[in-house]
């Protein structure tokens, strides 16, 4: 028990409460605790989506796989995170995606009914479900965006940009790796390769593995206009 209190505190909707909440939370409440193997599918595309899904060990990928087969993950996540959440809410309660353990894998699952009670019964859990809806929408809204903008440029010049702000420096550290970055924009890694080493060129920008220093933001601004 301790050990699953320990790891549902790196949960954004947790992490605020005491350890002795969140055993009462889950005396309290209805779940299912499973394991999943590396490369197992814990939900296909279409499948019913009747719960969220946190990550208490290990990690998944949320995969999409498009008519000629390929197939592109849309995001990675580690311990602490949440998936379902947006789902279970709306009309449409499937699957758009394929979730797939990425290692051994174990994963709580709460339904919608009882996130329901959690958040008519407590507000404290309310407002972090609120808060992670509102964050999920935004991230949503900003993938739209970079999606929205028709070259690779116009896509790397929007997304190290939003970073900037967010990080508030001109040096970026890259939290994904490179697929993940050219799985975002819905492209292939070469071709991300290809544009880094121009805009690098070009001395826009400069590059190592695990950071993107803007070397010249105004020019990346016009890259948007």
């Amino acid at each position: 028990m301790n050990s699953l209190i320990s790891n549902l505190k790196l949960c954004p909707l947790f992490s605020q409460f005491k350890k002795e909440e969140i055993s009462d939370i889950l005396l309290n409440t209805n779940h299912k605790i499973s394991s999943f193997h590396e490369n197992q599918i814990i939900a296909f595309e279409g499948d019913p989506a009747e719960s969220i899904g946190i990550i208490l060990d290990g990690g998944i990928d949320v995969q999409k796989t498009f008519p000629s087969g390929k197939t592109v993950t849309i995001s990675s996540i580690s311990i602490g995170g949440i998936f379902g959440e947006v789902i279970i809410f709306s009309n449409h309660k499937k699957y758009p995606s394929t979730i797939i353990a990425t290692k051994k894998s174990t994963i709580i699952f709460i339904s919608q009914y009882e996130i329901l009670n959690l958040c008519t019964n407590n507000k404290h859990f309310l407002n972090k479900f609120m808060g992670l809806l509102s964050t999920k929408i935004l991230m949503l809204n900003n993938k739209v965006k970079n999606l929205s903008y028709g070259t690779i440029r116009e896509k790397l010049s929007s997304f190290l940009i939003d970073e900037y702000k967010k990080q508030k420096n001109l040096v970026i550290n890259m939290n994904f790796s490179r697929q993940e970055l050219a799985d975002q924009f819905a492209i292939t890694r070469p071709s991300l390769s290809r544009e880094l080493i121009k805009m690098r060129d070009e001395n826009l920008i400069k590059f190592t593995k695990k950071t993107i220093t803007i070397v010249d933001l105004e020019s990346l601004e016009e890259c948007l206009f």
